[in-house]
């Protein structure tokens, strides 16, 4: 081959292939300032469960059966949509094919294992401590967890490292949930109350990886989300029936209607987080879902309170710092790239005399 011959139709052809996979990864197409207005929406609405998940357990008396209750009726909805929906349906065949080729570990299918530890926390202390309370706590696992499973890559946007902005932006958001407790422990607040959803905000952002990863191989976050509340159904209705077999069954359920919302908005905001996931990443997804939880945390608790319960000072000043910590964190995301495999060479052509 001489200087001036082309390359292979197969090389140019592999070549392209390669460079569109990896501007496809890079570049998903979505803003980064409407996926981030997305996740704010997702952890208010997050709040917003906490507290009707919580008033449906000290309704029943029975956290765990308030759980399986919120859990099984988010199953029942999606189950209905999938009837109308194709590309649902559809979905769970690309899952398969993406597990069979091993794109995709079949761990990753468990997501919904941390969304019922999540509910069932909602039920434990959520109408115990507040909702302010319990989602500062909440907050400070899934910026942990944000962190970690960025480093390690576990999102469908692939590693991304720690920039400035992003690891200032989670030791802020840190700080204000350190303030936000630093008026409520000591005092009548048991502590393995806030410890609980601190676990379940670990757990969280885990979910939202997992969750990305199979709404990718599925390309429908209808199918992603319906295999998280399967999973998270079925955990939930064992416990319920061990727990109940051991201690009685509620003997009633309340008459107010808008207790049992809890399955509707946790489909909205598990498919919300399904989707942004892939452009903004773990951290971020889960930094600006803190902006949105406490924002309507503090509403809920200040306008709509639950019995004598109380915002403090701290609380507000927390929810602010972390709304800042949001603001901090997302600035120049888009400049920082995960790690891709890169694009090989083209092999040098043949210089014959």
């Amino acid at each position: 081959m001489t200087e001036d011959e082309p390359v292979p139709h197969a090389a140019q052809a592999a070549h392209a292939n390669e460079a569109h996979r990896h501007a496809h990864v890079e570049a998903p197409g979505m803003p980064a300032w409407i996926a981030i207005a997305m996740a704010v929406v997702g952890g208010a609405l997050t709040a917003v469960q906490s507290r009707v998940n919580g008033q449906l357990s000290a309704a029943i008396g029975d956290p765990y059966t308030a759980a399986a209750i919120s859990f099984g009726s988010g199953l029942a909805i999606l189950l209905v949509a999938l009837v109308f929906w194709k590309p649902g349906r559809a979905g769970f065949g690309n899952v398969a094919r993406e597990l069979r080729a091993g794109r995709i570990s079949w761990w990753m299918l468990f997501g919904g294992v941390a969304g019922a530890w999540f509910v069932a926390t909602q039920g434990l202390s959520a109408g115990v401590i507040g909702v302010a309370l319990f989602t500062v706590s909440i907050v400070a696992g899934q910026t942990v967890g944000g962190v970690v499973f960025d480093l390690v890559g576990l999102g469908p946007a692939g590693r991304r490292p720690l920039t400035a902005p992003r690891v200032f932006g989670a030791l802020l958001a840190l700080a204000a949930v350190i303030w936000t407790l630093s008026s409520e422990i000591g005092g009548a607040v048991p502590v393995l109350l806030v410890i609980l959803p601190f676990t379940a905000g670990f757990g969280s952002a885990w979910q939202q990886a997992v969750n990305g990863r199979i709404r990718v191989a599925a390309s429908s976050a209808l199918t992603s989300t319906l295999v998280n509340f399967i999973v998270g159904t079925t955990v939930l209705v064992v416990v319920m029936i061990v727990h109940s077999s051991l201690v009685g069954w509620p003997t009633a359920l309340p008459g107010e209607a808008w207790l049992y919302a809890g399955g509707l908005i946790g489909c909205l905001f598990i498919a919300v987080q399904a989707i942004v996931v892939r452009v903004i990443g773990v951290l971020v997804l889960a930094l600006a879902g803190v902006a949105g939880q406490l924002t309507a945390a503090l509403a809920l608790d200040l306008f709509v309170p639950v019995g004598d319960q109380t915002v403090e000072l701290a609380t507000i000043g927390g929810a602010a710092l972390a709304l800042v910590a949001v603001v901090i964190a997302s600035t120049r995301w888009s400049r920082s790239r995960h790690v891709v495999a890169p694009v090989e060479p083209a092999a040098p052509a043949d210089r014959t005399p």
